[in-house]
């Protein structure tokens, strides 16, 4: 099966966790892949698993990063038709004890970075028909302990998701978002709690099923990134192992 053959696909966030298992499914799947992140080493052994694709070394809080990142990938691969945007962050501070500097580390990786890659990609998706999946979280449409500013940042992505759906819906333009639960990736194994926490409020967004594999995620965002989902557009997709059906 591959759905997405002849699709030029660019993912953030590519050299772990979630962002390599896309990047190796989209692969699978036909696409050739343009992954972004910043460890070089460990983007060269995840495009090992990527059978057509190019990758570089980009910290997504620049934005002349990120454009140069668009730009490079119209290049060498002629065009894109989906952007992925999944790199992301999640420090847990006290509210209290949050500097400025904390407040704008978490929007800029969250929330200014995605926003960056789609300013730079909108005018190659939108002469090729593409589309965007925006990798938000369980936290951008509920409240977690000891993250203000992660929380802050995933909830405007999820508007800045509907806000681009609404405003090229007489396009040629599908924009979605994703919204995970708790994942098995590097990032849970360096979870680090503030001290003296209350426990009981973190466990709040664990789910009763435990935690999920990267790949469990990876394939709704290879559904929403296909012509599958030709239908989906301003969606916003809770994969969170039944954490909400409650």
């Amino acid at each position: 099966m591959t759905p997405m053959k002849d699709k030029v696909v660019l993912v953030t966030g590519a050299s772990s966790g979630l962002g390599a298992e896309t990047a190796k499914l989209l692969s699978r799947q036909g696409a050739t892949v343009f992954g972004i992140g910043r460890d070089s080493d460990r983007l060269a052994a995840v495009f090992t698993e990527v059978e057509r694709g190019s990758y570089v070394s980009v910290d997504v809080t620049s934005a002349q990063g990120c454009r140069d990142a668009v730009e490079e990938c119209v290049t060498r691969w002629a065009g894109l038709d989906v952007l992925i945007n999944v790199a992301g962050g999640h420090r847990m501070r006290r509210t209290e004890t949050m500097t400025d500097e904390d407040w704008a580390d978490d929007l800029a990786v969250n929330l200014t970075g995605p926003f960056s890659l789609c300013r730079a990609a909108l005018p190659h998706l939108l002469e090729r028909g593409g589309n965007i999946v925006n990798v938000a979280s369980i936290a951008g449409v509920e409240g977690q302990a000891y993250s203000a500013g992660y929380c802050a940042a995933k909830h405007g992505l999820i508007g800045l998701t509907r806000a681009l759906a609404v405003e090229y819906t007489a396009d040629r333009l599908r924009v979605n978002a994703v919204c995970p639960g708790g994942m098995l990736t590097p990032q849970i194994e360096q979870f680090s709690p503030p001290e003296n926490p209350n426990f009981d409020l973190i466990m709040r967004t664990a789910s009763p099923r435990g935690m999920m594999a990267p790949l469990d995620v990876a394939q709704v965002i290879a559904f929403l990134a296909s012509d599958a989902a030709a239908a989906v557009h301003g969606a916003v997709y809770r994969v969170d192992n039944g954490k909400g059906a409650g």
